[in-house]
């Protein structure tokens, strides 16, 4: 069976840190471009980074540049965001999805290029 399954979410105080991960079974990641989404309740699904196959290009929205960084070690077949600085506007479900191809997107209205899409985890940042 091909899934993603993203971990890592949790509660944590405005300021603190989190890594979420992105682990692929049934297939391998090394030929997918893997992007982060969330989506807050009443809110539209947010692009938040995206890195490509090779792990050589990665694009950050705004909203969490230079707070958040994509990582992936193919070896392991994981992806990860290191989430620092976090505000209480982060708290989301925090999705990852898998692209075939080199290149991913950040845009949320081409978020349909991706074919994999895990369940989800949960980011609450409050005091």
């Amino acid at each position: 069976q091909l899934q993603l399954v993203e971990s890592g979410g949790g509660l944590v105080q405005p300021g603190g840190s989190l890594r979420l991960s992105c682990a692929a079974s049934g297939f391998t990641l090394n030929y997918y471009a893997i992007g982060w989404f969330r989506q807050a309740p009443g809110k539209e699904r947010e692009g938040v980074s995206c890195i490509s196959s090779s792990g050589s290009s990665t694009d950050y929205a705004d909203s969490v540049k230079g707070r958040f960084t994509i990582s992936r070690d193919n070896a392991k077949n994981t992806v990860y965001l290191q989430m620092n600085s976090l505000k209480p506007e982060d708290t989301a479900v925090y999705y990852c999805a898998a692209k075939r191809g080199p290149y991913g997107t950040i845009k949320p209205h081409l978020s349909y290029v991706y074919d994999y899409w895990g369940q989800g985890t949960q980011v609450t940042v409050s005091s």
